[in-house]
């Protein structure tokens, strides 16, 4: 279905800054205008001072937030502009989290823990390359893709569950089992003398800063050219076909690109809490993506990482049994209220109020993306 978002009309501007905003700016975002970019800046800069208005053990904890954000965006991505629904983000996640748990503890030098960044990056996407290889090459659609999915994570959460004895040893790392593996390193990047340890507060500011990149990447992304044949590929699959475009492949690479971005989030999470689990894999973290996406707006990215951090600094905040059963109901009052998300809403309703027009009503339809075109 298309929406009145509202266009690029002053990023036609001529210059460096007016080419840039061409390219982070299109019918598939929201926020297209100079007063967005003036509040993105100083969201960032709040989130840069943030260190310094709040202790260390607040700055960790809001760095935990930041990391989930990674998982929300890649099944924004999968779901929300190819139409996907996965259940198997946490797949990735956890196999890059194990991943960089294996190798950093084997290889426990800075040189060794870059690369294990890298490979838990590479794992994360290589596994969701070739699940997607054999669903959509084999045919699997639809919904029967949301369980193959959903069986993947539960399959790795028993397989995984029971690593607890010796014969579950990678060199010096210990599985563990349901005590999962706790001694990975914390991150470090470059060669011996040329290395950056990573603290807290360096860990805070290296995910702020990946988060901004990748945002800014995938922004890029959904409005280029291969963004456009994502949506059109969510909306009518047989009628991209039919115009020749490679469903298949197009559905394997951003399924794939979903993986690595999971396996960025499992890598920063194994990096932060020195740990790693079959906890990742369970069912109630498994849902956790799909409710972020769903509550925050699944067709946008701004949505995706705004409820991301939202739900979890509200969910870690409470804690305990109320925080899930909490987030269930505020997911069942976005379904029913506003099935199209919470941040489109809120830009629609802006777009109006500034136009003078009345606030319009929530979105009833089935569509899966309410931002396809652009008047």
């Amino acid at each position: 279905m298309a929406t009145e978002r509202s266009g690029r009309p002053e990023s036609e501007s001529p210059g460096l800054i007016g080419r840039v905003r061409g390219r982070l700016e299109g019918p598939n975002t929201i926020g297209n205008s100079r007063a967005y970019w003036a509040g993105f800046a100083v969201a960032v800069a709040v989130l840069l001072a943030y260190p310094y208005m709040v202790g260390v053990y607040q700055v960790s904890r809001f760095s935990l937030f930041l990391v989930y954000a990674f998982l929300g965006l890649s099944l924004s991505v999968v779901w929300g502009y190819a139409g996907v629904l996965s259940f198997g983000q946490v797949v990735f996640f956890g196999v890059a989290g194990y991943t960089f748990g294996v190798v950093s503890v084997n290889f426990a030098t800075p040189l060794g823990i870059t690369g294990a960044f890298l490979v838990g990056i590479g794992g994360g996407a290589l596994v969701a390359a070739v699940l997607g290889y054999f669903m959509f090459y084999g045919g699997v659609r639809d919904v029967y893709v949301t369980i193959i999915t959903l069986v993947s994570t539960l399959v790795l959460h028993t397989f995984m569950a029971q690593t607890a004895g010796d014969q579950w040893t990678i060199g010096q790392a210990a599985l563990g089992g349901f005590n999962g593996m706790p001694t990975i390193p914390n991150l470090a990047f470059g060669v011996g003398g040329a290395s950056v340890a990573i603290g807290d507060v360096t860990f805070y500011y290296l995910v702020l800063v990946l988060l901004v990149a990748t945002y800014l990447g995938l922004r890029m992304l959904v409005n280029s050219d291969f963004g456009r044949m994502m949506v059109a590929v969510r909306e009518d699959e047989n009628r991209t076909r039919m115009f020749g475009y490679d469903v298949k492949r197009a559905k394997l690479l951003v399924f794939t690109l979903g993986g690595a971005l999971a396996g960025l989030s499992g890598v920063l999470y194994a990096a932060w809490g020195n740990y790693v689990s079959p906890g990742v894999f369970e069912l109630a973290f498994a849902s956790l993506p799909v409710v972020w996406v769903s509550i925050g707006g699944r067709d946008t990215l701004l949505g995706a990482v705004a409820a991301t951090v939202g739900i979890e600094f509200f969910r870690n905040s409470l804690g305990g049994e109320l925080a899930f059963v909490t987030v269930g109901a505020l997911l069942l009052v976005s379904i029913l209220g506003l099935p199209g998300g919470i941040v489109p809403w809120l830009e629609r309703t802006y777009r109006n109020l500034r136009s003078g027009s009345p606030t319009p009503p929530a979105e009833t339809t089935d569509s899966t993306d309410p931002e396809v075109t652009e008047a």
